[in-house]
């Protein structure tokens, strides 16, 4: 008798099931590949189960911003409410980063460095993030103390906040202690704070651990101006570890020098093509994947309806 075969279908598993999955995928992949192979992948990707964490942070700081707000539009929309972590560089407006807390009801994580938006629409918008417990604003060189003070009154669950600064952003300038004063007076229950070259005091730090009194964490490289009594830290904070604000690393400088603004109009991209039902005004996205070494061809991708026969009909890509 012949040997029976067994084969797993792979096409049954649950939606929840797949897109615990396709999270280990690259970005790119889940989004030109998975849809191709069956219809039941195809419903997973294009629904909610693959978008609960979206870090599009590394694709964001080499696109075009143009990219980036459509991009976004689409994973979140995907998402339908349940977005739980959302790590993404280079936000360029106000508008983008409305966007994203109006669909923040579940939102836990987010982390939104380089990005360009203003003091009034975290003002405006801090409310919708009241589940936020992870927050990195660091390099976000237009907001200040009026935005940390309305994310302090309104993000009650939050525990790490990282405000990290560039350090030609202190260069030459006077003490800004009123970030920090924000912080100190909003924030009661951070257990981990980064603040690297920051222009800060002593006292303010001060504030900082006196309003801050579970912070277990404590990053201050590259604020000079702070002194700090290491016996008299140890004494008062022996659960507290402070790094800085002597800097004895090369801190995140290789990871800055990675500016997303730098575009060449004679960069090489990938193009491809959504036909996505309610998403008719993204049609075309010509460059979201950038090639340093120029060997990507033009791939033309679509969310399809029919059978495994129809793939091969419009060119979608072999079934892994």
């Amino acid at each position: 008798m012949e040997e029976q075969i067994e084969f797993r279908h792979w096409d049954e598993l649950i939606p929840d099931a797949l897109g615990l999955i396709f999270s280990n995928l690259s970005l790119q992949e889940v989004l030109t590949v998975i849809p191709s192979v069956c219809k039941s992948w195809r419903k997973a990707v294009t629904g909610p189960y693959c978008w609960q964490e979206v870090d599009i942070e590394e694709w964001s700081s080499r696109c075009q911003p143009h990219h980036l707000d459509r991009m976004l539009r689409m994973l979140i929309t995907r998402s339908s409410g349940s977005l739980r972590k959302l790590c993404v560089s280079g936000l360029h407006n106000d508008s983008i980063f409305s966007f994203i807390t109006e669909n923040a009801g579940s939102l836990q994580t987010l982390r939104v460095r380089r990005s360009e938006m203003s003091d009034s629409v975290v003002e405006r918008t801090a409310g919708r993030l009241s589940t936020i417990t992870f927050l990195d604003l660091s390099y976000c060189g237009k907001i200040g103390a009026r935005a940390l003070e309305a994310i302090g009154k309104h993000c009650k669950l939050l525990v790490t906040l990282c405000r990290n600064m560039h350090p030609l952003d202190a260069a030459d300038k006077l003490l800004q202690d009123d970030e920090a004063n924000a912080i100190a007076t909003t924030m009661p229950r951070l257990k981990r704070l980064e603040m690297a070259y920051h222009l800060i005091s002593t006292g303010s730090v001060m504030n900082i651990l006196a309003g801050c009194p579970q912070l277990e964490l404590l990053d201050l490289r590259g604020c000079w101006d702070v002194k700090l009594d290491s016996q008299l830290m140890k004494e008062k904070f022996p659960k507290l570890k402070v790094l800085g604000p002597f800097v004895m690393d090369y801190y995140e400088m290789d990871d800055w020098d990675d500016d997303c603004s730098d575009y060449s109009d004679n960069s090489e991209y990938l193009a491809w093509e959504f036909e996505m039902g309610d998403y008719d005004d993204y049609d075309i996205y010509d460059g979201m994947w950038h090639d340093d070494e120029g060997r990507f061809e033009e791939l033309e991708l679509r969310f399809y309806e029919g059978n495994g026969e129809e793939a091969g009909i419009l060119g979608w890509p072999q079934s892994p």
